[in-house]
């Protein structure tokens, strides 16, 4: 997910949102500001962290501003620290106003992604495991928080349903078995996908390496069955390690070899990052 590819798809998220928290009209800032006045307002972090989402915290505002500036001393991917003035909006302080809260929850969320992202990534250096996410996201926010797991350090699993090949408990179950699931879907999917197939147990982790299946996805097996599926599969198949992965937990896993771990709390349990619009003065 690259700033383009996100920046394309989000514009109509970011109506939704606006429409959500003004769906006639502000009546707050009507009431204080009836007319068109020219101001400016700091956006100033209030922890330490990495900062993701600086594009779409701009888009909302020239969406209700088409003059709005947005000056940051910052991109996406940098660190932030607590104190820390990271950009100046100047424009019409009616959009300064209603802008406000939709602009800070993409910022807020999508940077708690980022930082808490790069916390794992950062337990995995040294090893040749990569972090990847998962497509447990907040509806209508999924092309945000992948894109703030890049910023992170992450990488993206499959984007959606249309994206890949995955195999689960309930595919295998419809289709008969594991070599039915991946028979059929070598069957169905254009060859340049890849099927990966999700395992529970040995047996099925010797079942999916003899299907053929192109990834194993170790889910929720304890390191030592995890170690010996890895000995099982013996670079017959990417490996990738799910399941309640988190960055308390992570550490575990890092000597076994696995080409990827996914990890769901990348984006349902990221905290937000404290942000805020501060110190808002009206311009001459």
């Amino acid at each position: 997910m690259n700033p383009i590819t996100m920046l394309l798809a989000a514009d109509k998220y970011i109506r939704m949102a606006l429409e959500e928290d003004i769906n006639n009209e502000d009546v707050s800032t009507n009431a204080v500001m009836p007319e068109y006045q020219k101001g400016e307002v700091q956006l100033i972090c209030k922890e330490d962290g990495i900062i993701a989402g600086l594009a779409v915290f701009e888009r909302v505002f020239t969406l209700l501003d088409a003059a709005a500036d947005v000056r940051c001393t910052v991109k996406d991917g940098d660190p932030v620290k607590k104190g820390e003035v990271i950009a100046v909006v100047t424009g019409d302080i009616r959009a300064l106003l209603s802008g406000e809260r939709t602009a800070l929850n993409y910022l807020q969320r999508m940077s708690g992604i980022a930082t808490y992202t790069n916390s794992v990534v950062r337990l995995l250096e040294g090893t040749k495991t990569k972090l990847l996410d998962t497509r447990k996201t907040t509806p209508c926010m999924r092309v945000f928080e992948k894109y703030a797991v890049r910023v992170g350090g992450g990488c993206n699993h499959r984007y959606n349903l249309s994206d890949g090949v995955l195999l689960k408990d309930n595919h295998i179950d419809a289709a008969g078995g594991v070599r039915e699931a991946v028979e059929a879907a070598r069957a169905y999917a254009p060859f340049v996908r890849k099927i990966e197939v999700e395992a529970e147990d040995l047996d099925m982790v010797r079942e999916a390496v003899e299907a053929g299946a192109d990834i194993i996805m170790l889910d929720n097996m304890t390191p030592e069955v995890m170690a010996e599926a890895v000995r099982i599969i013996d670079r017959r198949a990417e490996t990738e390690c799910s399941g309640n992965i988190t960055r308390e937990n992570i550490k575990t896993i890092t000597s076994l070899g696995i080409d990827y771990v996914s990890s769901g709390a990348l984006t349902h349990s990221a905290p937000i990052l404290d942000i805020s619009l501060k110190h808002l003065k009206v311009l001459d």
